[in-house]
């Protein structure tokens, strides 16, 4: 062994005495951080010196070192003074690595200019600003707080980071799942356009023809004399489905039209609507023996045209579907209601008005429910009530459009009554 160089031994025993000292430091610093401890004597100089720590300190680190967010405090120059363990995990590095360090270090260069703005921004007053932190990743992407905060020592600024990387995932989500949405939205708009301008073009070249065969059937039927019962049988079927056809497509046509956006809106005064439509349907009523009573109703702000139709296809399903030697009873009345809901209390100045149209018709059962409002849909056999099956999904669909409700209760033999929901002003 060369003279003046430590033995081997000697070296085993520093450094052994090294790592008890280093254990020793690792658990008075969990006891600071911990709160476990509240002074320090440290052998310098000048002798034995005692460092306190004040209650707040104890506090403040407890309850920073128990949180979910990163947390340090920095003095005027930067420097990091405090650190919690987890901004060390955020960054990758152990917290004998972050402590005496500036925080800018920690900050990737692109954002060096931001993050020094929030600081000095930090000393006037709370802030808050997003950074992307170096790490062992591409990166990690959090929000600082900053708050000024006074020590015993001075003031430092105190700042909260929070991991945003399981935000940007969900706002990357979401906006991935909104640009399918609006994707999904255009090529829906180009399919109901599409479908309205087929269904005007088919119902509008089919008329033509249409109008044909009825118009050559009439005439063999008023002008060739000597046709056998069969022919005239013959004959009369031709002429009554070419009718059911022309409804048929004229209710397509509607129900169609109705896909599109641009409604005009305009003030209605449903009294003089329902006055006007019992006028269209003054011959019916008199043919059927009906009596339709209406009660006071409100005005309303909906498309003319659309409210006309609904009202048309409900009383006219009223008295279509009436029990045989039975005169048609029907019962239109309007109350202003609180809500749009079928159970909303009345008030005299609602914004709603709930519409019942009552009859004593031949009625359904309500396990059949879902099927009177969708298209072509039938509960008696087409034989006995003429119509296509559409009038009251079109009802469906204007009120939908107008932002409305519509229900029906009813009981097979007894009749049926209709509820509308409707606002009084559109927005």
């Amino acid at each position: 062994m060369e003279k003046g160089k430590p033995s081997y031994e000697t070296l085993q025993q520093e450094v052994q005495q090294l790592r008890v000292a280093l254990e020793e430091a690792r658990d008075t610093i969990a006891a600071i951080r911990s709160g476990e401890v509240d002074a320090l004597i440290v052998e310098g100089e000048l002798g034995n010196e005692m460092y306190t720590l004040t209650s707040t300190d104890l506090t403040y680190r407890r309850f920073i070192e128990k949180m979910a967010q990163g947390a340090v405090t920095i003095s005027k120059e930067g420097t990091i003074l405090y650190s919690n363990s987890r901004f060390a995990n955020m960054i990758d590095t152990p917290l004998s690595g972050v402590i005496g360090l500036a925080f800018g270090q920690f900050v990737k260069p692109e954002y060096q200019g931001h993050f020094e703005q929030l600081q000095e921004k930090g000393w006037m007053e709370d802030t808050i600003g997003e950074v992307v932190l170096k790490n062992a990743q591409e990166g990690l992407t959090v929000q600082l707080s900053l708050t000024k905060l006074e020590l015993d020592g001075g003031f430092a600024i105190s700042i909260i980071i929070t991991d945003l990387t399981a935000e940007k995932e969900t706002q990357r989500q979401l906006k991935q799942q909104n640009d399918k949405l609006e994707q999904i939205n255009h090529a829906l708009e180009l399919s109901n356009h599409d479908l309205q301008q087929f269904a005007s073009v088919a119902s509008h070249d089919l008329q033509e023809p249409l109008r044909k065969i009825q118009m050559f059937s009439s005439l063999l039927k008023k002008k060739i004399n000597g046709l056998s019962e069969d022919a005239h049988m013959y004959l009369n079927k031709i002429i009554s489905s070419s009718e059911r056809m022309k409804q048929l497509m004229d209710d397509i046509l509607n129900y169609s039209m109705l896909s599109s956006n641009q409604i005009k809106y305009e003030h209605i005064e449903l009294q003089q609507l329902m006055n006007d439509l019992l006028e269209d349907y003054e011959l019916i009523i008199q043919e059927k023996g009906a009596n339709i009573t209406i009660e006071e109703l409100p005005a309303i702000e909906a498309n003319r045209g659309q409210i006309r139709q609904l009202f048309q296809n409900m009383i006219s399903n009223a008295i279509k579907f009436s029990r045989q030697n039975v005169s048609p009873s029907v019962f239109i009345s309007g109350r202003r209601i609180h809500s749009r809901s079928f159970e909303a209390p009345e008030q005299h100045d609602g914004p709603f008005c709930r519409i019942s149209i009552k009859d004593n018709g031949i009625g359904f059962d309500e396990k059949y429910m879902s099927n009177i409002f969708s298209l072509f849909g039938r509960l008696n056999p087409r034989g006995m009530y003429e119509g296509t099956g559409i009038g009251l999904a079109i009802a469906k669909k204007i009120v939908d459009k107008h932002g409305g409700l519509i229900t029906a209760h009813s009981i097979e033999g007894i009749g049926s009554e209709f509820i509308v929901v409707l606002p009084l002003q559109q927005f």
